[in-house]
């Protein structure tokens, strides 16, 4: 009993600090909000009125009927007719389109008698995303006339019905928010405990911690509590502005996202706490705690770039970071509507990675000034 007293001591003060920190306040409960902000509307991987230049060699009504075709897909709109090919790059050049339509003679004519009929999509490769999501779209636009075609003469052999689930207009917003909201709490979650012993050190107060008889483990759990409790907040803070601006669901527990929440949490708090207690020094803490806390939860979470995807020695490091994980929980729950039996392999790898960083950090804690 006694042990838990000690931590409930500790854990209240920690708060206590935290509240009379107006910085703090703000970091823990506006900076979530702001960067959901700038990344859910910044990062978009959908294209819409991607402008185009159109070379029409044929001019007849099946010529116009395929243009008018792509731009009710959204993603293209016509801004400039070239006379030839070399005015098509040109006007590429400048910025003024982003992608060329060259539709040759014969056009029409290949159509009407059956033929397979072909024209020219130009892409600007320099933004090679953009290019390979613009010729999806052109594809599917072109996929769709052909059908109509077909549905006259002879039926196809193959002929795929395709049906996104659980985002069916594939909308980049449901993809990016979830994942984004465990790259947001995972990168203030190690920025915040990174000051949490350093402030002791250089404010003094260690010492008067060192004469109250607390254990090792007392000192890491008491600090640590707050911040969870903090954590936890945000994600809720997150997932409302999610559902109220971008429309992501909710379709499995809540109760899930938080249990698999409060491991994630202890990991990345963990790595801040280790960090703080190695360091000493606040502005030091806080610089290693920037760089390990956002690179990592950027790059190798999962969050743009899938794990599977990356060289085998990255694929390996990633295993290390907690929001690997956490990213999966997020998009399974929210969008999957997956149970915690579904995701057992995400929770043992949170679980794993959160006792190996705060049994570190508890190892590292040592009752000395020197």
């Amino acid at each position: 009993m006694s042990f838990f007293i000690r931590l409930g001591a500790l854990a209240y003060k920690e708060l206590l600090h935290m509240v009379r920190d107006q910085q703090v306040v703000y970091m823990a409960l506006g900076m979530p909000l702001v960067m959901l902000l700038l990344f859910g509307y910044a990062v978009s991987f959908d294209v819409e009125e991607l402008p185009i230049a159109v070379l029409d060699h044929d001019r007849t009504p099946a010529a116009r009927a395929l243009l008018r075709r792509l731009e009710a897909s959204d993603a293209f709109v016509v801004r400039s007719h070239a006379s030839d090919g070399a005015a098509i790059e040109t006007l590429m050049r400048r910025g003024t389109v982003r992608a060329g339509v060259v539709i040759p003679a014969g056009f029409a004519r290949q159509l009407a008698r059956g033929e397979q009929a072909t024209y020219q999509l130009l892409l600007d490769g320099a933004d090679g995303t953009t290019a390979r999501i613009a010729l999806a779209y052109a594809f599917g636009a072109t996929a769709a006339r052909a059908a109509n075609d077909t549905a006259h003469a002879a039926a196809p052999l193959l002929e795929p019905r395709v049906r996104a689930l659980f985002n069916p207009a594939l909308r980049s917003a449901l993809f990016i928010v979830p994942g984004l909201a465990a790259v947001i709490i995972g990168i203030l979650a190690v920025l915040m405990s990174t000051i949490t012993v350093a402030r002791e050190w250089e404010r003094g107060s260690m010492e008067q911690l060192f004469a109250t008889p607390v254990d090792r483990l007392s000192v890491v759990l008491g600090k640590l509590l707050p911040y969870v409790a903090i954590g936890l907040l945000q994600l809720l803070l997150v997932l409302t502005a999610g559902a109220w601006l971008f429309g992501v669901p909710l379709h499995g527990s809540l109760l899930t996202l938080l249990a698999a929440a409060v491991l994630f949490l202890a990991g990345a708090l963990g790595q801040g706490l280790l960090i703080s207690m190695v360091t000493r020094n606040q502005q030091v803490a806080t610089q290693l705690g920037a760089i390990s806390g956002v690179l990592p939860n950027l790059l190798l979470s999962g969050f743009i770039f899938p794990p599977d995807n990356m060289p085998l020695p990255m694929r390996v490091l990633s295993h290390a970071v907690p929001a690997r994980y956490m990213v999966a929980v997020m998009r399974g729950v929210l969008l999957q509507g997956k149970h915690w039996a579904q995701l057992w392999p995400q929770f043992v790898g949170l679980a794993l990675v959160a006792a190996a960083l705060l049994t570190v950090s508890t190892l590292r804690f040592r009752r000395s000034l020197d």
